[in-house]
């Protein structure tokens, strides 16, 4: 499966770039410069094409199979630029993939994004930003899997997780064993628009898809 990676230049994407050079996939990176190119093709991808996901994307994922969105504003930008990106930039991608005729996308949301009036104030606006480009990818036809993780780490990832379509207790979870969850993720036939949260945990990352 030829895959298009929003975010492949990311903690996550980087590590998802490693896990898919082991695997059967093919892996297409965007980048917004040129030169951030080979170093993602030494860690993994296939092929590495410029863009911008605040624009349109098209022609760039031309001849893709499946999306990952694992892409981010990052925490040092404001409300307007998390819109942009977690929301609009996501939003946007759905909408391409499907004009496209690629019909699976897998997303990386957050744990809790459903209810951001609960979250820390300060991550609400996050938060309700993902919420949305959620409900617009379950309504859009495409075949989705929302993947949410916990709080982010950059510890070694161990594959063990715990996943649940909610999970009570919030968790932590390395940004490697997220990369691991979405490329079990890809060769998962039981995750198709389904929803889950997932933190570190005791079971296999594919056992723990299977078991859902």
């Amino acid at each position: 499966m030829h895959v298009f990676i929003a975010g492949a230049n990311g903690q996550i994407g980087r590590f998802l770039l490693q896990e898919i050079a082991d695997s059967r996939h093919e892996a297409r990176a965007l980048v917004r410069h040129a030169d951030q190119g080979p170093e993602l093709q030494q860690l993994g991808a296939t092929e590495t094409v410029i863009g911008d996901l605040e624009q349109d994307c098209s022609e760039a994922m031309r001849g893709c199979d499946a999306v990952i969105f694992t892409a981010g504003s990052g925490p040092h930008t404001g409300p307007d630029k998390t819109v942009d990106v977690d929301q609009d930039g996501a939003i946007r991608l759905v909408d391409t993939a499907k004009a496209m005729g690629i019909k699976r996308f897998i997303m990386v949301s957050s744990m809790r994004a459903e209810e951001p009036e609960k979250g820390p104030e300060k991550l609400q606006h996050y938060l309700r930003a993902k919420r949305n480009a959620d409900e617009h990818l379950k309504n859009s036809g495409l075949n989705y899997t929302i993947v949410r993780p916990g709080r982010l780490t950059n510890d070694d990832g161990n594959g063990k997780v715990s996943v649940s379509e909610r999970l009570d207790a919030f968790g932590e979870i390395p940004r490697q064993d997220v990369a691991r969850v979405l490329l079990a993720v890809l060769d998962s036939d039981n995750t198709g628009n389904c929803v889950f949260d997932v933190v570190s945990g005791d079971v296999p990352v594919r056992d723990a898809l299977a078991n859902l």
